[in-house]
């Protein structure tokens, strides 16, 4: 409500436990479990709940508008994401059976390989943030990103309904061609012949049912949201470590896959709180911050966490690479083609978040049998 959609998505998605999780582990040399957790967070923010906020919010509203121009760059700058994942498998797949260089060879190029494309995913995500708070900011403000909403409507489950409430209304003003969806904000209706005829403003409160959205205010301070921020913040600092030592316990037994823990189980307890934050601001048809939240975190793991961690392993000395698990790597390269192909069109609707939702089941289901391949060199 203070700083807008944008900042704050982009406020919400920084201040989670993954990164500080990350460090611990990579601290302690868990590099599978850093790169498993990686990908996880990636595959359950955009599948999982930007699937929920589809849907959650389409229950609401019949359909719901966001800017597509922010969404298409952000589809852009995850594919450019997975594909700096995607090379290092394919540099050393081309280099197997290569009689000139040695395994240890390959790997030490594979290794100086990621430190040099971790330090431009790096440029590209300042970059970024240049172009969203800064030069093109205007395509991210709350009025642009509310001007993109043209498809709202209502209830879907209550559409007959609500049709028949709106055609009474109209027709109390002598309006009686209405459209089959509309907007609870539309001051307009369009009638065949082209002109735009505006209700009045007492029938304009009977098309909506008569009631009015009230204006939310801030409930805290300036001092006091920042201080339970830092405190929340410093808290799951304290919390990750006992969470990495917990892994081992969890997985000793062998019921539990390594692989599982890391994409999904981690994942999914590490970001439950971005993710309520999403699904509520949906329904409040804040599709916009749902979408900062959801896709922005993505974003954020996939050109910043990413090669943060794997420069922050090059400086303690820890043999952290781009090149993940080849399973791992496709799976986040089709939910990125997925989710490009869902948000294309600037709006959703309730199925579009339940194939998103079926699709991160479909993932679960897949590595829970899967036991995992480790590409890391550990010596």
């Amino acid at each position: 409500m203070r700083v807008g959609q944008t900042l704050a998505g982009l406020m919400n998605a920084t201040l989670v436990c993954t990164l500080g999780f990350l460090i611990i582990a990579l601290v302690k040399c868990e590099l599978q479990i850093v790169q498993s957790s990686l990908v996880g967070s990636i595959l359950s923010n955009l599948l999982l709940v930007l699937g929920m906020c589809f849907f959650a919010g389409g229950l609401r509203f019949s359909e719901q508008g966001f800017g597509h121009v922010a969404a298409q760059l952000n589809s852009s700058l995850l594919t450019i994401s997975v594909i700096a994942v995607l090379l290092p498998g394919a540099f050393h797949m081309a280099l197997q059976g290569s009689t000139s260089l040695s395994e240890s060879d390959v790997d030490d190029r594979i290794l100086r390989t990621s430190h040099g494309v971790a330090i431009i995913l790096l440029f590209i995500y300042c970059s970024y943030l240049l172009f969203q708070l800064f030069s093109h900011k205007n395509l991210y403000s709350d009025h642009a990103m509310e001007a993109s909403k043209k498809y709202t409507g209502g209830n879907p489950f209550k559409l007959n309904h609500r049709l028949r409430h709106k055609r009474r209304a109209a027709n109390s003003v002598g309006l009686t061609d209405l459209p089959m969806v509309s907007s609870p904000r539309q001051e307009a209706i369009h009638i065949d012949d082209g002109d735009e005829c505006s209700l009045p403003h007492d029938a304009h409160d009977d098309v909506e049912g008569g009631s009015h959205e009230e204006e939310e205010t801030p409930q805290m301070t300036v001092p006091v949201s920042i201080g339970l921020l830092v405190a929340v913040t410093v808290l799951v600092a304290v919390t990750a470590e006992f969470l990495v030592d917990s892994i081992n316990g969890l997985t000793s037994g062998g019921a539990i896959s390594t692989e599982f823990v890391g994409v999904i189980l981690l994942p999914i307890v590490g970001n439950a709180a971005e993710h309520v934050t999403a699904v509520t601001v949906s329904v409040k048809d804040k599709l916009t911050l749902s979408l900062g939240v959801a896709v922005g975190s993505s974003i954020q793991i996939a050109l910043f966490v990413i090669p943060f961690t794997v420069t922050l392993g090059w400086i303690l000395g820890k043999p952290l690479t781009l090149m993940f698990d080849p399973l791992e790597s496709i799976v986040m390269f089709l939910a990125v083609l997925t989710v490009n192909y869902v948000i294309q069109d600037g709006k959703s609707n309730w199925l579009e978040g339940m194939l998103l939702m079926t699709l991160y089941l479909i993932l679960c289901v897949t590595f829970w049998y899967y036991p995992g391949t480790s590409t890391l060199n550990m010596h």
